[in-house]
């Protein structure tokens, strides 16, 4: 029987495997979320250089997801691999660095961890479909995306241009999730960007300010396109509801201050994740 075969015919093995797949996708995810808006932050200084006709700046040592290796942030010793193992190196270190001592953030393994277990109910939700690689990738993305934006209030087009353009893709080859058509596709691309534009522009005639980003349009058509239009009342209406409780819970404890942004990528990632996975939030207040 090949590894392949095994993991069509046992789903207990399809879930350990695809947990384990996010454990170690999670570790690659903590880079994503550092180093890709130090990427983005640079390229812009060099374009704005550029256009300004500014000299460039000295040519830096080259910063991409995979250059340099990993370094301790305290002393900047290179990390071995033993010590880069997913959740396990965090707790056997107690979370400190073995080079120096300096404490490890938590986060990480959180990150880690995270990602494995969304990975695993994925697998234990879809199955080994097609609707499962879907379902994998859109839920790599979504952590990242969350996680920047809640750092920089950035959603970077290299995350949600690339999922709004495979939904398409997928739609095509009928590859995506039972019920989601190219038509309901499309629709759900148009008006996921759309809805949130008009909310955009709405509130800025009326306040003269700029309430979201057009990060966050762009991503809930990529989920509209995954998920088509018909799930978009569900993921707009969670994403409002707890963004707003946690806006008026920070406010009112004094760890948000008035007037200052939100990221609201994080809460559309939670909805579109959830309506992914068949959780119908608006089950729960339809009369019975």
């Amino acid at each position: 029987m090949t590894v392949l075969e095994l993991f069509s015919a046992n789903p207990p093995v399809q879930i350990a495997l695809a947990g384990l797949l996010g454990l170690l996708v999670g570790s690659f995810l903590n880079v994503v979320i550092y180093r890709l808006p130090v990427m983005m932050e640079r390229a812009w200084q060099a374009q704005a250089r550029e256009a300004l006709q500014l000299e460039a700046l000295a040519e830096a040592a080259r910063f991409t997801l995979a250059v340099p290796r990993s370094r301790c942030g305290a002393c900047g010793v290179a990390i071995k691999p033993w010590q880069n193992i997913p959740v396990l190196s965090w707790l056997l270190l107690r979370g400190k660095a073995a080079c120096c001592g300096a404490p490890i953030a938590v986060r990480y393994p959180l990150v880690e961890a995270l990602c494995g277990l969304m990975t695993a109910l994925c697998a234990w939700r879809f199955g080994a479909s097609t609707a499962m690689i879907a379902a994998v990738l859109i839920t790599w993305v979504l952590i990242a995306a969350a996680f920047i934006d809640f750092d920089t209030q950035l959603l970077p087009d290299d995350l949600t241009l690339p999922l709004l353009w495979l939904a398409l893709l997928f739609a095509v080859g009928g590859w995506g999730f039972a019920g989601v058509t190219l038509m309901s596709s499309v629709i759900g691309a148009m008006a996921g960007y759309l809805s949130l534009w008009l909310v955009y522009w709405g509130f800025k005639l009326a306040t003269g300010k700029e309430g979201m980003g057009y990060g966050d349009f762009k991503l809930l058509a990529a989920l509209g396109a995954w998920l088509g239009w018909q799930a978009l009342p569900q993921i707009i209406l969670l994403s409002s509801v707890v963004g707003a409780v946690v806006g008026i819970t920070l406010m009112a404890t004094k760890l948000l201050k008035q007037g200052q942004p939100m990221p609201f990528g994080p809460y559309l990632a939670a909805a579109g994740w959830l309506a992914m996975m068949g959780v119908n939030v608006l089950a729960l207040f339809t009369p019975r």
